[in-house]
């Protein structure tokens, strides 16, 4: 059964492959005790040398209701969320922060555009297995990856499967986890590096503003957007920011309710949103979707400070970072801080106000 499966997942991948819709809570005491050196290439932020050299971990959370809320989410500088098959979103959550997390997750299954989505930041990926589409990519030498069960779904290895765990206060499969600490010994074993490697980790990613950027320089093309309502988007979920004008945030709700991280209870906060419009077609009878995750010049919004611009987004290759373009053609200024990034499926209204 299992050879028959690969097969059939072989067969419609190398259709949609030509098709061309792949292409594309604390830290350590040492590094706290550390002098700020550098800004994070992630929002900007004064980071000691130690943590600005650790590379980042790419984390697959749920988010299906009787999952919230998730451990160590908070701690994601970038956080991505992209529809799945099922008409369910699912989140991956870029957290270079990660030393010292006593608890990660709940960890649920990997897709192949999450893959592509997170090859620019270099990251050690983790997830509990996947789909027979992944096959491919996830095997590749380039990818290092952490899962607590087969890979891509009907085979393949579990590298570092026994360093997760479960627990108890909720049933599976919303109760899988692994800690720093695991992801440390995980790592060892494999011979994964822990720090960012040189050649394939790519150290410019956003443009951010030397001050606050308001977007008011944009005059009427900017609209007001205190309210990002993503429901259009991610009907399951009803994903929704809120601009906050005291903090100059969007915090973010899930199911109607505060997505909150289960370790510090803090609801999500981001200084920056970007809807990324994407290409996307279903590719088999069971509804599993393929994004086109490397493309040029697609449109999506930018919103901060309340306002929204209109832009375009485009990413050349696996490693290049997405640049995000206004409609000027210059490269958008981001705000330090945070990033939420919604990978909407083309067609799908966003609506805001």
């Amino acid at each position: 059964m299992k050879r028959w499966k690969t097969r059939l997942c072989s067969t419609v991948l190398a259709s949609v492959m030509a098709a061309g819709l792949f292409m594309g809570v604390s830290v350590s005491a040492e590094a706290t005790a550390e002098v700020p050196a550098v800004k994070s290439v992630y929002t900007n932020e004064p980071v000691t040398a130690a943590q600005a050299s650790l590379r980042p971990i790419a984390v697959m959370m749920p988010t299906d209701k009787v999952a919230q809320p998730s451990y160590g989410i908070g701690n994601a500088d970038i956080l991505y969320e992209i529809m799945e098959e099922g008409n369910i979103s699912r989140q991956m959550a870029i957290i270079p922060n990660w030393q010292g997390l006593p608890q990660i997750g709940n960890l649920r299954s990997c897709r192949l555009y999450y893959i592509f989505a997170a090859k620019e930041w270099d990251p050690i990926l983790i997830h509990f297995g996947g789909v027979c589409y992944m096959q491919g990519a996830i095997d590749a030498p380039d990818v290092n990856n952490l899962s607590g069960t087969y890979e891509y779904g009907v085979g393949g290895a579990a590298p570092g499967s026994g360093y997760f765990f479960r627990t108890s206060n909720r049933k599976a499969p919303h109760n899988a986890y692994i800690s720093a600490d695991g992801i440390l010994k995980a790592c060892q074993q494999l011979g994964y590096q822990t720090t960012v490697r040189q050649g394939i980790y790519n150290s410019k990613h956003f443009t951010f503003a030397e001050g606050v950027n308001t977007l008011d320089q944009y005059g009427a093309q900017a609209a007001a957007a205190n309210v990002i309502d993503l429901s259009k988007v991610f009907e399951y979920t009803k994903s929704s920011l809120h601009y906050d004008p005291v903090s100059g945030l969007y915090l973010k709700n899930l199911h109607g309710k505060a997505q909150t991280d289960a370790l510090t209870g803090k609801q999500l906060a981001f200084a920056n949103v970007i809807v990324q419009n994407t290409t996307w077609a279903p590719i088999d009878a069971k509804g599993y979707l393929a994004f086109q995750m490397i493309d040029s010049l697609q449109d999506g919004y930018y919103f901060t400070k309340g306002k929204a611009i209109h832009i375009r987004w485009a990413k050349t290759s696996d490693y290049t970072p997405t640049k995000y373009y206004d409609d000027n053609g210059n490269e958008i200024q981001l705000n330090t801080g945070k990033t939420y990034i919604a990978v909407a499926q083309a067609g799908k209204p966003v609506v805001f106000y």
